[in-house]
């Protein structure tokens, strides 16, 4: 079987073998339709902020969503594409389990972060702003702060790290992120983006096409999450067709062969005429537009992890990523690394419960903090 493409752009991958295409048809039973309504940001964070920061340019405004009062920071950066809300149902487990602190932040140009210039998503340009916020937030004296990434933010935290922008500094926490692999999967990654719907006639239908489609496998997460990767289209950039509509690939119940093609037709014409009733959604980042940054991101990246000083934890979704640099810094115990199996790419979304007791036994390990009294590990 062809290896799937590892998607370390997005902070979501195609679907693992068995899983659905966006491209094929999905028959759901009768009976069996799912909640797919958004949930907010305030069932699972206790704050919500905008942290402003100085640049050459002016102000930048980065929004954060925070928990806790004491305890070490963890500090979470979120995958391309994505925000800080792909770390809503994460959040509320780890916090329940050790005593500590939360806080996501929407990086450049993501979620509801507004900055001069958005064209810029550089890797040292997003690990100085990581710097930046935390400057904002804490001062010349931050809390100890664990740093943990995802993704493309998984690589910004590494970049962050290494160039020693945070200097309270414990430990560092890499999710489903690999060089070698990243950088292999660096030439699909536009036929991948183009295999992406580009509208969506509500956000609960984004929320039903992530699910469906594989990208997220927890739909509790994707239904706060997905807020935070697709906006509102303005009345200007609205497109009168929805192409790749959820509603090509998507049936309810069994239909005959022979009306098969003619009701796809059909219901085709009634997804565009809802999306012109309705204000639809598109993404909130126009991710093939950041392809000379990608690069950036990732080469050189495994090498920068083995030499970040702190402690290091290594998550992933599947064995086969680990590339020839981490395999020898692993036998020689440089890191930690553990592998949890069926997940996706989104591995903290689609099982939150497995990252978060992952993560709490490595920092009692390493003694940054302490269980919750009365938490059963």
């Amino acid at each position: 079987m062809e290896k799937q493409l590892h998607l370390n752009l997005l902070a979501s991958r195609p679907p693992m073998p068995g899983g659905f295409q966006s491209s094929s048809k999905m028959k759901m039973g009768p009976g069996r339709r799912r909640d797919f309504t958004p949930l907010s940001w305030s069932q699972y964070f206790e704050t919500m902020e905008d942290v402003e920061v100085e640049n050459e340019n002016g102000k930048d405004i980065f929004r954060v969503y925070c928990s806790g009062a004491h305890g070490p920071v963890l500090l979470l950066l979120h995958g391309g594409g994505h925000s800080a809300l792909s770390w809503a149902v994460f959040t509320a487990v780890i916090y329940n389990r050790i005593n500590c602190r939360v806080v996501a932040v929407d990086l450049r140009a993501h979620g509801d972060s507004k900055v001069k210039n958005s064209e810029d998503l550089s890797a040292d340009t997003m690990a100085k702003d990581v710097g930046k916020v935390v400057e904002a937030l804490y001062g010349e004296s931050p809390p100890p702060i664990m740093m943990i990434g995802h993704s493309m933010g998984g690589a910004i935290a590494v970049h962050t790290a290494a160039a020693n922008l945070i200097p309270s500094l414990l430990g560092l926490c890499v999710i489903d992120v690999v060089e070698g692999t990243a950088m292999d999967a660096l030439n699909s990654m536009q036929n991948f983006l183009r295999s992406r719907p580009n509208m969506f006639k509500s956000l609960e239908n984004a929320i039903e096409w992530s699910v469906k489609s594989g990208q997220i496998r927890n739909i509790e997460s994707a239904r706060v999450s997905m807020g935070g990767q697709v906006k509102k289209c303005e009345e200007s950039t609205r497109s009168p067709v929805v192409s790749n509509s959820i509603g090509e690939g998507i049936i309810e119940e069994d239909e005959d062969e022979e009306g098969e093609e003619e009701s796809s037709k059909k219901k085709m014409k009634e997804d565009d005429q809802e999306t012109k009733k309705e204000s639809p959604f598109t993404w909130r980042v126009d991710l093939a537009k950041t392809e000379k940054y990608w690069e950036g991101w990732f080469k050189g990246l495994s090498a920068l992890f083995l030499t970040c000083s702190v402690p290091k934890l290594l998550l992933l979704a599947g064995v086969d990523r680990l590339d020839k640099d981490l395999t020898i810094g692993q036998m020689q115990g440089k890191f930690q690394m553990q592998v949890l199996p069926q997940c996706g790419h989104a591995v903290h979304e689609d099982a939150p419960e497995k990252v978060a007791d992952a993560l709490a036994t490595f920092m009692v390990r390493h003694k940054f903090t302490d269980f919750k009294e009365g938490y059963m590990c």
